[in-house]
């Protein structure tokens, strides 16, 4: 009983800071999306569904913001996907200054959001931005990048891809230094040339990996938060405006702490039943051979 209960002391911070921190909070906010609950006035009695109805049914900036998520992921994560495997198979060689350049493409993984967004605004500051100054010295006219309605999104996939990169890169080049030499001898016995190495033995042995990548960076791209409150705050017209975004605005400007919590749980029904969609499809080309 002693033995037990030193354990219990033990675990009990990490417990009570579980409990605090994470359970209560998510508990709180599901009780909180059924009820009507403003930092201003506090509990004023249940709601039901009303909130969930509004955002489906009512609320235009619900679905807008959505719609550019949608945008912003479905774009983003398999440009950033393929670029860290490009990135893999450049720099799984002995070639001079592979670990500078691993580094090198690693580093806007690990780097701060907010300073990787402020360095960006000024790069693509439309009067002496770098991007623009280039241009101009080419003959070009720049746009007005994150001021442009057409520009402002890819402005932003281009740095999501940038900053990504890295990561799935290292996480590239360890599936790829776990493939057996012996695959790609034997297969250049039987002559298979070097796309017929990646096509039938590279590419399907990384499929795990591949989508070890899909889904979390499906997850990372619909939480996005940072860069768009440091890039745009969601200018201009609401158009890089992604879903959590709004629902900070939602939570802590607009301070609808309710509406804002059933905004977080479709969220997390949207990514759970997402997730669960791509576990099933999994099955169809993911080879764990």
């Amino acid at each position: 009983m002693r033995r037990n209960l030193e354990g219990y002391l033990f675990i009990a911070p990490s417990m009570i800071g579980l409990f605090i921190f994470i359970l209560g909070p998510i508990v709180a906010s599901l009780f909180i999306s059924f009820s009507d609950w403003k930092f201003t006035t506090g509990f004023s009695g249940f709601v039901g569904l009303e909130h969930y109805r509004n955002l489906l049914f009512e609320d235009g900036n619900f679905w807008l913001v959505f719609k550019n998520t949608l945008y912003y992921t479905f774009v983003g994560v398999p440009l950033s996907i393929t670029m860290g495997l490009i990135l893999a198979l450049l720099l799984n060689r002995n070639i001079p200054g592979e670990t500078l350049f691993r580094v090198i493409y690693y580093i806007p993984t690990v780097t701060s959001a907010v300073a990787i967004g402020l360095v960006w605004r000024w790069l693509y500051n439309p009067e002496f931005g770098l991007i623009n100054s280039i241009l101009r010295m080419l003959g070009i006219q720049g746009p007005g990048w994150l001021s442009d309605l057409n520009w402002a999104m890819p402005s932003l996939i281009i740095v999501h891809i940038w900053q990504a990169m890295g990561y799935n890169m290292i996480i590239y080049l360890a599936g790829l230094q776990n493939i057996s030499s012996e695959l790609y001898e034997a297969a250049q016995i039987d002559g298979a040339t070097k796309f017929q190495l990646f096509r039938y033995v590279t590419f399907p042995l990384l499929t795990p990996t591949t989508f070890f990548l899909v889904v979390t960076s499906i997850i990372g791209s619909f939480q996005v938060y940072t860069l768009i409150a440091v890039m745009t705050g969601g200018a201009p017209a609401y158009r890089t405006a992604v879903y959590v975004y709004h629902l900070w605005s939602v939570a802590f400007q607009q301070l609808k702490m309710s509406y804002a919590s059933a905004m977080a749980w479709l969220l997390f029904i949207f990514i759970f039943v997402l997730t669960l969609i791509q576990l099933n499809l999994s099955k169809r080309w993911v080879f764990y051979g």
